[in-house]
Formats: C-alpha cells, sequence, structure tokens
C-alpha cells in the first residue's frame, strides 16, 4: 500500500476528533510556548540595545582610558573623526553631608561630564530644568543626584554636600539618565557633576581610581569597523578601549544573551516534562485502536502502511500543539509588553521575532519525534489475533533495532540543537546529562515502586484500602510510570532551582560574618597610607587590616599575540583588572608553582598570576603578558602561580608583578578593614574627615546589591521551572484521566463485593499519595545531586542540602497526585456497578 493510502486512513481517524489528545497538545503547546516565549522577549531586549545602542553609549563610538586623560596626539585624532565630542569621568566616591554637629555618607558613582554632555537622548530632571543649569549651581557649583541617594543623606534642592574636598550644592534629583545602562553595574547611586568643578577636590589625582570616556557623534556615512581599526592600530599599546553603537552596552547585552540561553535549557526540561505526556497519550490511543490495527491487518495492510498511518495522524496533531505553542509564546509577550517594558532598566522593542520561533518549533518537533516513535514502533506488534485478545501492551519491551537507532540519532540531534542554539555547548550537556539521568533514576523508581507495591501486598492483610492501592499501583495498568516522570522531572527541575537558591543565600549569610572585611577603602595617596595606618593600629576594635598598592591595566597580549584570541571571551582580558607589586609574598599567599623573585630583585618584569584563572586561560610558567597600565606596555614573565580566593570578598589580585616593573607609576592603595560591628561608623568618621578623598565602600551592602540581582535572576529562573512544573501536573492530570475507566471497573467490583464509597475513596487517595511521595522523594534525591553539581563543579561553592526546599517538594509531590486523583474519583464512585459490570460482558 501506498503513502497516500496510510493519509486517507490517517485523515478518516482525525475525523473523530481530540479525544485523549487535549492533553497530548496541551503539553506540546506549552514547553513550546516557554520557550518561545523566553526567546522573543530575549529577541525583544536585544533589538531594543541595538536600535538605542548609540544613546545607551552616550555618542556613535566611545574611546575609554583608564587613569588618565586622552593626551593632546590622541584628543586631537578623536576630534578629526566626530562632528563633537563630549569627556566623561566616571569613579565612585564619598557624598558627605554635614548637619547639625553630625556627618553622614553615602557611596556614590560619580559622573564628571562637560559642556556637551549628553550629545544623545535626555537627562530629566526633577524639579524640571535643563541640566547645564542644574550644573551651574550657585554660591557652589551644582549637582543632580539620584532620589534614592538623596534621600538617603536627606537633600533636598538647594542643600549643599561634599564629594572629596569640594562642596556642591544639590540642583535637582535624576529621573532619567540617557546613558545608565551603558555605564554597567555601579556599587552606588549616581551623582553628576562637571569635571572643572572637582578641580581641587582630590579625586582626580594621578594614581586615583577613574575612567575617562570620549564619546563621539560620527557623520552619517561612518564606517564603525573601519573607524574601529583606525583607532586600535594608531592607539595600540596606549590602552584605549573601543566601543560603538552596534555594542552599546556590552555587559548587558551579554547578561541578557546567557540568561535567555539558560531559561531556554530550563525550557527544554518542560517539553521532556511534556513529551512523558505525549508518550503516555500515544501509547493510551493505540491501546484503544488496537482492534482497528488488527482489522487493517487482516484485510491486507502492511507494517508501514499501518505505522505511516499513525505517524501521520500523531504528526499532524503533534504540529497542531507546536502552532499553538509558536502562537501563545509570541502573542503573551506582546500582551504584557507594557507591564515587561516596566520592569526593565533596559529598552525593549516588542515585535514577532522569526528566530525564536523557529528555534522553539523545532525543539517542539524533535521532542515530538522522539516521544511518539517509540510506542508508534510498538504497532508492528500487533497481529489480527488481537481481535480476539489484548496485545499491545504484551508486545516485547522495545521495538526494533531501526527505531531505537532513530531515536538515540534523534537525542543526539536535540542536544547538539541546544548546544548550537544555546552559545554553550558545556552548559547544554550539562543540561542534556540531568534531564537524562533524571529520566532513567525516576524511570527505575516507577518499576520500583511497582515491585515494592507488589511485595508489600501481603503485609496490608487487615487493611484493605491499602491493599487495594498497593495491588493497583503494582497491577499492569497502572500509571505508576507516567506519574512518577512526568511529576518526578518537574519536581527535580525545582528542587535542584530550590538546592542552588538556597546554598547560595546560605553561603553569603553564613560567610559574611566570619570571613568579610567591614571595609573596602580605595584611593588612598601614598602620602595617606601612614597615616592611614597609625589610625587604625591604635584601635582595639578593628582585628586585621590589609594594604596592597593598586593600579589598573589591560591585558593586550599573550605571548605575543592578541589577548582575546588566546584567552577568548575570559573575564580576565575583559576590560582593565587590578595590578599590584609586592618584594615578597605574604603570610596568607601560597605559591602553588614556580618561585616568587628575589626581594632586591631589579631585573626584566615578572608577575605572578592567578593559579585558577590562569588554568582558565591556559598559561604555562614561562609565558609572558603585556599589560598596558596608563598608556605604557609592560611585557613580563609568568614566573609562578598562587592561589587567590576571591569569595572571601577580601582583597585579591589576578596579577601581581615585582615592584621594578612598576616603578614610578602614579598610583594609589587599597585597603580592607576588619572590624567590630560597633567600631565600622567610627572607624568611617575618623578617616573620611581626615582624607575627604578615600571612598569606604561597606561590603555588606556591596554584597546586598549583588543579592537583589540575584535574586533577580533566581527569580526569572524559578518561573521557568514552575512552567516545568505546570506541564507535569498536566501530564498527571492526563495520567489520572487515562486510568478512569480502569477505576471505574475497580470501584464497581468493589461495590459489588461490599466495600463503602468511603473506603474506595480512600483507597483511590492512598494510591495517589503513595505515589506522590515517590516522585516527590526520587525528584529530591535528584535534585539534590543535581544543586550539588551546578554548586560544587559550576559554582564553585560548598553545598549542603535545604531541608525546608527538600520537604516541600516531597509534600508537593503529595499535594499534586491527591489532587489529580480526586478531580477523576468522582465518577467512578457514582458509576452504576450493575451498569459498568454489563458493560464489560
Amino acid at each position: 500500500m501506498s503513502l497516500a493510502t496510510a493519509a486517507r486512513f490517517a485523515g478518516r481517524e482525525l475525523r473523530g476528533g481530540l479525544r485523549g489528545f487535549r492533553i497530548f497538545i496541551a503539553c506540546l503547546a506549552l514547553g513550546v510556548a516557554a520557550i518561545a516565549g523566553v526567546g522573543s522577549v530575549r529577541s525583544a531586549i536585544q533589538e531594543g540595545l541595538s536600535e538605542q545602542g548609540a544613546v545607551m553609549l552616550g555618542g556613535d563610538a566611545q574611546a575609554r582610558f583608564t587613569y588618565r586623560f586622552a593626551s593632546e596626539d590622541e584628543r586631537a585624532f578623536l576630534d578629526s573623526l566626530a562632528t563633537m565630542v563630549s569627556e566623561v569621568t566616571d569613579f565612585r566616591s564619598m557624598a558627605t553631608v554635614v548637619r547639625d554637629g553630625r556627618t553622614e555618607r553615602g557611596l556614590t558613582q560619580v559622573k564628571s561630564v562637560d559642556d556637551a554632555y549628553p550629545l544623545l537622548g535626555t537627562m530629566l530632571l526633577d524639579p524640571p530644568m535643563p541640566l547645564d543649569e542644574a550644573l551651574a549651581g550657585g554660591a557652589h557649583p551644582g549637582a543632580v543626584m539620584a532620589k534614592v541617594l538623596a534621600d538617603r543623606l536627606a537633600l533636598a534642592p538647594g542643600d549643599t554636600f561634599r564629594l572629596g574636598s569640594a562642596t556642591f550644592t544639590l540642583s535637582a534629583t535624576i529621573v532619567t539618565e540617557p546613558d545608565d545602562a551603558g555605564d554597567g553595574f555601579g556599587l552606588g547611586p549616581r551623582t553628576l557633576v562637571r569635571t572643572g568643578d572637582l578641580a581641587g577636590s582630590g579625586l582626580l589625582e594621578p594614581g586615583s581610581l577613574f575612567e575617562t570616556e570620549y564619546r563621539l557623534l560620527l557623520p552619517p556615512d561612518a564606517d564603525l569597523d573601519a573607524l574601529e581599526t583606525e583607532a586600535e592600530a594608531r592607539f595600540e599599546g596606549q590602552g584605549i578601549r573601543w566601543r560603538d553603537a552596534r555594542n552599546g552596552a556590552p555587559g548587558i547585552a551579554r547578561f541578557v544573551e546567557r540568561l535567555g540561553n539558560f531559561l531556554v535549557l530550563v525550557g527544554l526540561s518542560g517539553l521532556a516534562v511534556g513529551g512523558i505526556g505525549v508518550s503516555s497519550a500515544v501509547r493510551a490511543y493505540l491501546a484503544r485502536k488496537t482492534p482497528v490495527i488488527a482489522t487493517l491487518k487482516t484485510l491486507g495492510a502492511d507494517r508501514a502502511t499501518i505505522f505511516q498511518t499513525y505517524f501521520l495522524q500523531i504528526g499532524a496533531l503533534s504540529l497542531l500543539g507546536i502552532a499553538l505553542g509558536l502562537i501563545l509564546g509570541a502573542a503573551v509577550p506582546m500582551a504584557l509588553s507594557p507591564v515587561i517594558s516596566a520592569a526593565l532598566p533596559v529598552p525593549v522593542v516588542f515585535s514577532l521575532y522569526p528566530l525564536p520561533l523557529v528555534e522553539a518549533a523545532v525543539y517542539g518537533l524533535l521532542t515530538a519525534l522522539i516521544f511518539t516513535l517509540w510506542p508508534l514502533a510498538r504497532t508492528e506488534d500487533v497481529r489480527a489475533a488481537s481481535l480476539f485478545r489484548e496485545a499491545l501492551d504484551s508486545g516485547r519491551a522495545l521495538p526494533a533495532t531501526r527505531f531505537v537507532v532513530i531515536t538515540l540519532g534523534l537525542l543526539a540531534l536535540l542536544v547538539g540543537v541546544a548546544a548550537v542554539f544555546s552559545g554553550n555547548a558545556m552548559i547544554a550537556l550539562w543540561m542534556a546529562g540531568g534531564i537524562l539521568g533524571s529520566l532513567v533514576i525516576l524511570a527505575l523508581a516507577a518499576i520500583g515502586v511497582r515491585a515494592l507495591a507488589r511485595r508489600a501486598m501481603p503485609a496490608s492483610r487487615g487493611r484493605p484500602a491499602l491493599r487495594w492501592a498497593l495491588g493497583a499501583i503494582g497491577g499492569p495498568r497502572e500509571t505508576a510510570v507516567s506519574v512518577v516522570l512526568s511529576l518526578g522531572l518537574g519536581l527535580s527541575v525545582l528542587s535542584a532551582i530550590g538546592q542552588i537558591d538556597g546554598n547560595l543565600r546560605t553561603a553569603i549569610s553564613r560567610d559574611l560574618p566570619d570571613v568579610a572585611p567591614s571595609y573596602f577603602f580605595v584611593d588612598i595617596q601614598p602620602d595617606q597610607i601612614d597615616g592611614y595606618l597609625d589610625r587604625l593600629a591604635s584601635d582595639p576594635a578593628v582585628s586585621r587590616v590589609d594594604t596592597a598598592p593598586m593600579l589598573r591595566g589591560v591585558v593586550t597580549r599573550i605571548n605575543g599575540q592578541r589577548a582575546q584570541d588566546v584567552a577568548g571571551d575570559h573575564w580576565v582580558v575583559r576590560g582593565d583588572r587590578g595590578i599590584t607589586y609586592a618584594a615578597q609574598p605574604d603570610s596568607r599567599t601560597r605559591v602553588t608553582a614556580g618561585r616568587w623573585w628575589p626581594r632586591d630583585y631589579d631585573g626584566p618584569p615578572q608577575v605572578s598570576f592567578a593559579a585558577e584563572e590562569a588554568e582558565e586561560i591556559g598559561l604555562n610558567l614561562g609565558d609572558t603578558i603585556t599589560v598596558n597600565i596608563l598608556g605604557r606596555d609592560i611585557t613580563a614573565t609568568v614566573t609562578s602561580f598562587r592561589e587567590v580566593d576571591f569569595s572571601t570578598a577580601g582583597i585579591g589580585f589576578v596579577m601581581t608583578l615585582d615592584p621594578a616593573a612598576l616603578q614610578g607609576a602614579p598610583h594609589t592603595f587599597i585597603s580592607t578593614v576588619y572590624a567590630a560591628p560597633e567600631a565600622e561608623a567610627r572607624i568611617l568618621r575618623d578617616l573620611a574627615d581626615a582624607y575627604p578623598n578615600i571612598t569606604a565602600i561597606r561590603v555588606k551592602d556591596a554584597i546586598d546589591r549583588i543579592s537583589v540581582l540575584l535574586e533577580g535572576i533566581a527569580g526569572a529562573i524559578r518561573w521557568g521551572a514552575a512552567a516545568t512544573l505546570l506541564t507535569g501536573f498536566l501530564v498527571l492530570i492526563g495520567a489520572a484521566a487515562a486510568g478512569e475507566g480502569a477505576r471505574t471497573y475497580e470501584a464497581a467490583v468493589l461495590k459489588t463485593l461490599g466495600a463503602s464509597r468511603a473506603r474506595i475513596l480512600q483507597s483511590f487517595a492512598l494510591r495517589s499519595a503513595l505515589l506522590g511521595a515517590a516522585a516527590g522523594g526520587v525528584a529530591l534525591v535528584a535534585g539534590s545531586l543535581g544543586g550539588w553539581a551546578v554548586c560544587t563543579f559550576l559554582m564553585d561553592t560548598t553545598y549542603a542540602p535545604i531541608w525546608s526546599s527538600a520537604l516541600g517538594i516531597v509534600a508537593g509531590g503529595v499535594v499534586a497526585t491527591l489532587l489529580a486523583g480526586f478531580a477523576f474519583a468522582w465518577r467512578p464512585l457514582a458509576a452504576k456497578p450493575a451498569r459498568v459490570l454489563r458493560a464489560r460482558e
């Protein structure tokens, strides 16, 4: 028979409607919708970043320098490229207010600007006024400030405050800062002043930590590629970093891309759960079609025709589910665009983006193929004799070898597609391994639950409700496998995320009091360090003070090659890095390989590199690193590796050079102070009064600010896990619905033998609770293993079980199965025994 005949048979089968396939379609649609929705939002953000790249950057292009302003030659070159140039500096400082004999301070991210700022966009202020008027001031220069900082310091327009030793008048608070997203993550709220008004403040001294950005408005016909190449070639080795409007906020773009890809991979776990529902629905449907298949074979239909008939039918339904998912995934973000736009700190442009829809469709199609091919293959086992006895469920456990090979090939293709789409093969492999491992564990657990139920039958004598529940779970027609697999996988994902989130929170709250310093002090000038140390040495509340000279530089070359060509996108070669020097390692430094230079070393530059980062980049002893510091290239030989623990929030440098290598370079000192909490305010007051240029960063406040960001990320991931769990609950409902007929017959037999409705309902409840507990228990183990693996190998933090989350997962499994079981228990209980038994004759 031909494919056309199979298509005609499939069309006739579909005339019967969607009975039995509603859960099938819902599972597939929900999984595809989750992936398409995440991808659509990600594309909307990326498009917004692209369209508003120039505004966020503050110009069509930007040249950035660390620790210094552009030289005359550099500025002349930039002026020759642009129709207008704006000079902006960015640094951290302390805003200080003296009121009624009391001094209040707040950490702030200062931006100092010239008259040309902003080149693009508009600065909106409260009260409304032009920016140049706000910065003009009166008796003192004017300044504008983020409202949260003004409220914290109880400042109102007209009040004065200090930055370093310079006094400013607050003119207004900032409502909108056009280039805020392009500035990246800051530890403090914004204060904006004119650069010229900072003269004599002590904040922009040689060696101080500041960056200078030159924003350029370019002619309309400017070639950005050519300009970038020309700028980098002209100023190679001088520490210039070039960006243009094509990548106005690289940090945000990179973050959105990675988070979006991770959420899509989480969405794949939802599709895997839905795939279990798809497989169960196909299996149940084909079981009902056993007489039809047997009849077709009796009339001469061959195996290929039977397979093609149901493959085309299930394929058409799969395409319907995928189409519904794509419609939902595209429509929901569009419908919620005002809410999403208001919640995001970056511009978004919602539209119909084909690429995320194609990605979701590919995932949905591969999932449907993987989970339907196996049950469809079993149609070959149906024989004409099935007209006289049921045979589909009694066939061989595995289909023909070719179907096994095709299924494995599709699985490999799905993992490969996930790796390509996500751009991170390692995370895709981890996710795929986790899902497959969880499925294997859950399948074995389901088999084990059935075996334990059969073995526990003799011990349940005298407790009929429990005996009936165990008999049903262990029976050949019970849906234990579907329930444990679907609900268990959803709970496993939620459990893993709960364990990861809980361990990160625990690590912060547990480690901060014991190992974190009270304050980071930066921009301590060389002539201030002795007085600074004397003040702290005399304070009994101070338990430890660490100091180190600090410069910042850009890693430009590794072994003579461009750094990015060797290290890729590693964070060490992305932007500028802190650098220090030391004649000898301190007592807490552990050299893991190589040898430190002699105390009086005065030869070619040498560098000690952080061991873990060196391994990630691929550095070996004897390799060379070129670092640009203040426009000067220093090429040093790697002579040792050392252990650096950045998790302690203490001082840690990737690179430590010998003192002679940095001789004469202007620099400041950085320091950490470990003190009793009750002494922190006093220490800050004394040091800030004596050295107003010093910036103090309270470590706990910085960690709290980062924690808020982590909470937002965790919330997004939890929503992805919730979609997976919802899919699992749908599969659970489908399994309960599929078993309704068996429970109706069971209830009829039990009623005929004298059982009460209450006892039968008790039996149904025990069955659901036992299966839910099994799914939750296995999810607890699988999720804990996943959480341990992520915390240990990806996040490099300690792991301890979060029992509140773990027990909540088990309770959730029990409640979910009870709800699904009760929802489909009333009709079996209400059925008349005579009618049910007569229908079975």
